[in-house]
């Protein structure tokens, strides 16, 4: 097989849960020019339906679906429905999860928003019902084809530098030395356990070809203050924040049988930030 059929997706069915997001858009793109069908799933329905149209438009095959990765019924309702529609489901990405949300009355309280000694207990349950719970209904669903099909199959499931260290909660000062906001516990939390998901299960699906690995993005620059943009960029050996589409490639290679060889691992795409 060539270097160029390894990447090949050709008849090859993925699923991209948040979709519709930073990343999970440029993954949906990213494995349909690779040529596979895509199922770009959201729980934003409507902007999930924007994305799947546009590739749509760019001769894709391409569809959408309004996914609460919170509720089982949801999730095999998904997967049905790509069963129906494509025949086979080859590949997950787990790609859904809550930004981080600040205390919206943290202000009130004296507090910068964010603040580990106030988090609001509900906000840190959300936040683990959908970055891990969320993950696990998701993966559940989804493996069930595929051990169906022959055991064969690639889940991906998408980590955070800050899954592997601890935030470094000076970004988050201003050049005055005043605080925006504390980057919040759950991230580094459920991030960190997106890492023993993907082992858990990698080791679970022992000699078959069912690979599940991790992809952990740096800081990907999204209209970051200028502040924020040159303090994290100090922390990388490259020296900068990573563009939109530069976790494609480690994405498509994770997705294919380029990586077939793989499983269990993380590959980290960070521009050198955890490396010193």
């Amino acid at each position: 097989m060539s270097i160029q059929e390894k990447f090949d997706l050709t008849g090859k069915t993925a699923i991209v849960t948040g979709g519709s997001g930073l990343l999970g858009a440029e993954f949906s793109r990213t494995l349909a020019e690779a040529g596979a069908n895509i199922v770009v799933a959201d729980i934003d329905e409507v902007a999930a339906q924007k994305i799947a149209q546009g590739l749509v438009d760019a001769d894709y095959s391409v569809v959408s679906f309004g996914l609460d990765v919170t509720r089982k019924e949801s999730a095999e309702e998904m997967v049905a429905e790509t069963l129906k529609k494509f025949g086979s489901l080859d590949i997950l990405v787990n790609s859904a999860a809550l930004d981080p949300k600040f205390d919206a009355t943290a202000s009130t309280k004296g507090i910068a928003p964010g603040a580990f000694e106030d988090y609001p207990l509900e906000d840190f349950k959300a936040a683990v019902d959908v970055n891990l719970t969320g993950m696990f209904i998701v993966t559940q669903a989804c493996v069930k084809p595929m051990v169906a099909q022959g055991k064969k199959g690639s889940i991906i499931n998408i980590c955070s530098t800050y899954g592997l260290n601890g935030p470094d909660q000076r970004l988050y000062l201003n050049d005055d030395g005043s605080r925006v906001a504390f980057k919040p516990v759950y991230y580094t939390t459920t991030k960190a356990g997106v890492v023993g998901f993907t082992k858990y299960l990698a080791a679970y699906y022992t000699e078959t070809d069912i690979r599940v690995n991790a992809l952990t993005p740096g800081g990907v620059f999204n209209d970051h203050n200028d502040t924020f943009n040159r303090k994290y960029s100090e922390k990388t050996i490259m020296g900068r924040m990573a563009k939109l589409d530069e976790m494609n490639g480690a994405l498509l290679y994770l997705a294919s049988a380029a990586s077939s060889y793989m499983t269990g691992s993380n590959v980290v795409v960070d521009g050198g930030w955890t490396a010193w």
